[in-house]
């Protein structure tokens, strides 16, 4: 099939393959990088943000394809793929992905050479300069670093998922050069800093930095005495990350984890990059020894630019080439509550918080308060991905040490969070903690905190949930939305949930919530068929739904019948999406828009026009097939008439950018919308956040 007959089937397809799509999600992010009104350190984040998605792409979706083509599967999925045909597509859009990432990582260093911020070579510095840095080689890297020889005695060492590494290829000296080299491996430290700030340059005010590996490189020979160094090159190696449970026959699923976790050090290698120009003797070796063919990715430039988002977040001096700060306000509905009584706020009203415009402490001080109010009997969490230095998980521990039930759901499954959520669980148990580690063959993502308090020989039950994860440090680089409230029928309906979770109970009759895998999916489907039965009756219909991803061929089906019913349907999905918009007779009324912009759009929440009766739900989960059928999560209605309508303003925002919003076309590719000459530019994010700094402010009596 020739290149334009691919294309052809492609845009002709009633489905986007979802791999492809979501090359095209981390394409958006790469144009953030290239993007010239983006300040300049704020895409060299971008930069970092593409190589990181990229590692989890390679490791998990690339590492399945690469499994299946093994196991000699041909069936197609529902978007016409082979497993073959599939990752022969995928891996020939990574690689042109990847050089145009490049590109735009030389064009910036060369950018941020005018600013003063310069990547410089040993040969390019001065020798007072020279000197510093080989006093930093011999003090400081040498010391931790260990050449590893492969030869007939010693095999080739275990090489690392996504570490850096120096291939090395060598010639003793006095020996034939005909002979065959001598090789050798090193592993870049990875406590050591990649970027290595060289001394300034007399009466300078420039910064300049050398590469770590460019550091050993120059001092190679001091490794290796009697030998001579021909060739030194970088690569990396990225191995399956996928964890292969067996849940059901595990006798204790935390240790089962474990040994996982260890058994992935030896997963199956999948991507191999390597430093452009490396020595053909080194190429040898690491293909052979990785078994990898072709599929190399070979580097013009460092290999794996993740480091950069360290190094842009590290520079000191350069706020001017930086966003301005965004500072978090507190939300003013607890801002004057009367001795800081977030109960008694809750009591009369729900109330939403909209991050990361708004501050996650008001999450962390609801549940600092429940540890420590005498009232408050039990406290019953999940818990999925959490920060390093999680105060949620201090007032847990303070509430059990205190003699209160405290339940907490900890997911150890998260993917590549599980080290950090087996000290979580352990620590929470050590503290008295009832630590429960979710159902067998599902993840729990929902995102709930349940707070039982006793008030007037009576039980009250608080609620708070969210679309994102209860972690403080991503709350301020992610859009999420977050509700707290009291409601009697959600109370009830979030006990229900942990009795699920945490004992036998059978599938509770929900009244408000919507839980996968049991509910969640067919309540969409309801209200998405209700919505086409309003349309086709004449009465007014409108579906509006804010994911990450939509990926499910059952969801998108509906979507299409609910367009053919004259449903007019708004999607704003940053990530993957498999439905194809604007086709005759199947989709003409949907539009699909993604946004990438300074924060990660994360919340998930979806509008029904329901004939002029609207609802509003938030909800933890993408329209996904692991989201719907795999884990448990959560989709809960916003009965408060105010807050629905500060969400449909959220909504209709989304809808409005005309600066970072890309539109899905009918043939699969994005293009940025473009400002009629009428419409001013309006970029959602900064106009979300001047919204709140402005209602809070004015709260405050400050003009």
């Amino acid at each position: 099939m020739t290149k334009e007959e691919l294309q052809m089937r492609e845009s002709t397809a009633k489905y986007i393959n979802r791999d492809l799509s979501w090359i095209e999600f981390n394409r958006r992010v790469l144009e953030e990088a290239q993007d010239a009104s983006t300040p300049l350190l704020e895409r060299i984040k971008f930069i970092s943000i593409v190589s990181s998605n990229l590692d989890e792409f390679m490791s998990v979706r690339v590492a399945g394809l690469k499994e299946q083509v093994k196991a000699g599967y041909t069936r197609k999925d529902f978007t016409g793929y082979t497993p073959h045909g599939l990752l022969k597509r995928v891996m020939k859009r990574v690689g042109a992905m990847v050089s145009d990432q490049y590109k735009a990582y030389r064009d910036l260093t060369r950018q941020l050479a005018k600013e003063g911020i310069i990547f410089t070579t040993y040969e390019e510095m001065t020798q007072n300069q020279r000197k510093e840095m080989d006093h930093y080689y011999h003090d400081i890297v040498f010391p931790v670093l260990t050449p590893m020889a492969v030869d007939q005695s010693r095999p080739f060492p275990l090489v690392h998922s996504q570490s850096n590494y120096l291939a090395v290829v060598l010639h003793k000296e006095g020996d034939d050069p005909e002979e065959e080299p001598y090789f050798a491996i090193i592993q870049l430290p990875s406590n050591l800093s990649r970027c290595i700030q060289v001394p300034s340059r007399s009466k300078s005010k420039k910064q300049e930095f050398i590469l770590l590996e460019d550091l050993i490189e120059r001092h190679i020979h001091t490794l290796f005495s009697g030998y001579i160094p021909l060739a030194v090159n970088e690569f990396r190696l990225t191995r399956n990350a996928d964890l292969s449970l067996n849940e059901e026959e595990a006798e204790d699923l935390l240790e089962e984890i474990e040994k996982e976790l260890h058994r992935r050090r030896w997963g199956v290698p999948v991507r191999l990059e390597v430093q452009k120009g490396i020595h053909p003797y080194a190429m040898e070796m690491l293909q052979e020894e990785f078994e990898i063919g072709d599929d190399v990715l070979v580097i013009d430039g460092p290999v794996d630019l993740g480091f950069l988002m360290k190094f842009a977040m590290s520079l000191t001096g350069f706020d001017s080439l930086r966003y301005p700060r965004l500072e978090p306000v507190y939300p003013k509905e607890f801002l004057d509550c009367e001795n800081n009584d977030r109960f008694a706020v809750i009591r009369e009203k729900d109330v939403l918080v909209y991050h990361p415009y708004e501050s996650f402490d008001a999450v962390n001080d609801f549940v600092y308060q429940a540890a420590h109010d005498p009232d408050v009997l039990a406290i019953k969490m999940t818990l999925y991905r959490v920060s390093g230095n999680s105060m949620l998980v201090r007032s847990l521990v303070r509430a059990a040490q205190a003699g209160k039930q405290v339940t907490v759901v900890v997911e150890l499954k998260a993917r590549f969070d599980e080290e950090r959520n087996i000290a979580w669980a352990r620590q929470l148990e050590k503290a008295g903690c009832h630590v429960v580690y979710g159902l067998v063959g599902l993840k729990t993502h929902a995102k709930i905190t349940l707070v039982v308090r006793q008030e007037n020989h009576m039980l009250r039950r608080y609620v708070h949930v969210g679309t994102g994860n209860y972690n403080d440090s991503t709350a301020r680089l992610y859009t999420d939305i977050g509700l707290f409230t009291c409601h009697p029928v959600i109370g009830e309906d979030a006990s229900a949930l942990f009795n699920e979770i945490t004992g036998y109970s059978d599938p509770h009759d929900w009244k408000a919530f919507s839980v996968a895998p049991t509910s969640l999916k067919q309540k969409l489907f309801h209200l998405i068929q209700r919505e086409a039965e309003h349309a086709s009756a004449g009465r007014p219909a409108r579906i509006i739904a804010k994911m990450n991803s939509l990926s499910h061929q059952d969801m998108v089906d509906e979507l299409y019948m609910a367009s053919s019913a004259g449903v007019p349907i708004d999607l704003i999905v940053r990530g993957v999406c498999c439905l194809r918009p604007g086709v005759p007779g199947l989709s003409e009324n949907v539009t699909v828009r993604s946004i990438v912009d300074r924060f990660l759009e994360h919340s998930r929440m979806v509008y029904f026009e329901n004939g002029g009766e609207p609802e509003v739900w938030i909800s933890s989960a993408d329209w996904m097939t692991r989201n719907l059928t795999r884990r448990v999560e959560l989709m809960v209605p916003v009965f408060d008439q105010n807050l629905r309508e500060v969400l449909i303003q959220v909504l209709k925002l989304s809808l409005k950018d005309n600066v970072k919003a890309r539109e899905l076309k009918s043939t699969g590719q994005y293009d940025r919308v473009q400002p009629v000459e009428a419409i001013a530019p309006l970029r959602s994010q900064f106009e979300a956040q001047d919204i709140v700094s402005w209602k809070h402010l004015k709260r405050l009596g400050v003009e």
